[in-house]
């Protein structure tokens, strides 16, 4: 397989990876706190699903326009994003490194694990590359390459060490159960909701869906495990323009300032 982010960041397969790496976030104390304090999410999860996904998109395959275009939305919405310790919570900041750090490793491992479960696993070559590509989500914004592990080996301690010590505060608990379970979404939203609850239970480390209160068993794990067993064999058949159809749909909605004077 060839290898980098750019040619496997694409699938929309990932997309299955979703409530994964947001309640690995939501996980995080002081993500967990921003979200609470200035964020919609749990009311407006495709929004912001779509704005995530549009910023990996912009950072991996956009013009220059477009890259600064999505880094001067997010960046503007980081601004509010902070707040102090008050006694119970720690203090955030939404331009904290290390909350970077762990929002942009949530995303990789992620990314990584889907691919590898439809994929295979990747050569070296492949990983190195996809490795060093996603680097780009986090120092695209603040996060100092330097902190940013140095190869796929430091990265794995990394995360090992964050998801041993890993459990969801009630804050994180309760957004998180508003993403999983959502009362004031789309018809639509709320079909599909069982079968991203179980991707998402069978994505996670154990203590993190006893802690967002997600049943799991051994029927459930052989379910799962057949359902990508299915989807490994299944959706590389499709077509690519089907695969990347995401992707493209979030970049062609990503219109500069200059864009839209143009169409106005």
């Amino acid at each position: 397989m060839v290898g980098g982010i750019a040619d496997l960041g694409a699938e929309g397969i990932l997309l299955a990876g979703a409530g994964r790496a947001i309640l690995l976030q939501l996980a995080d104390p002081g993500v967990a706190r921003g979200v609470a304090e200035h964020s919609t999410f749990t009311g407006r999860p495709v929004n912001r699903l779509q704005g995530t996904l549009t910023y990996v998109y912009a950072i991996v395959y956009g013009t220059d326009e477009q890259v600064k275009e999505v880094r001067r939305r997010v960046n503007r919405a980081h601004v509010p994003v902070r707040g102090t310790a008050d006694g119970k919570s720690t203090a955030y900041n939404a331009y904290d490194p290390e909350l970077q750090l762990w929002v942009t490793a949530t995303l990789y491992d992620t990314a990584l694990t889907i691919i590898e479960k439809i994929y295979g696993p990747l050569d070296d070559e492949s990983a190195d590359a996809m490795y060093r590509d996603y680097a780009k989500l986090g120092t695209a914004l603040q996060l100092p390459e330097r902190m940013w592990p140095e190869n796929r080996a430091a990265f794995g301690r990394y995360w090992d060490e964050r998801i041993r010590t890993l459990r969801a505060d009630e804050i994180g608990v309760r957004f998180g159960r508003g993403l999983l379970y959502p009362k004031h979404t789309a018809p639509w939203y709320r079909a599909i909701m069982p079968a991203a609850r179980f991707l998402t239970a069978g994505l996670l480390p154990d203590q993190l869906r006893q802690d967002f209160g997600l049943p799991w068993g051994d029927r459930h794990e052989r379910r799962f495990n057949r359902t990508f067993k299915v989807l490994a064999v299944a959706y590389p058949k499709l077509p690519q323009g089907i695969r990347h159809w995401f992707k493209n749909y979030c970049l062609n909605q990503l219109q500069t300032p200059s864009r839209r004077a143009v169409n106005a």
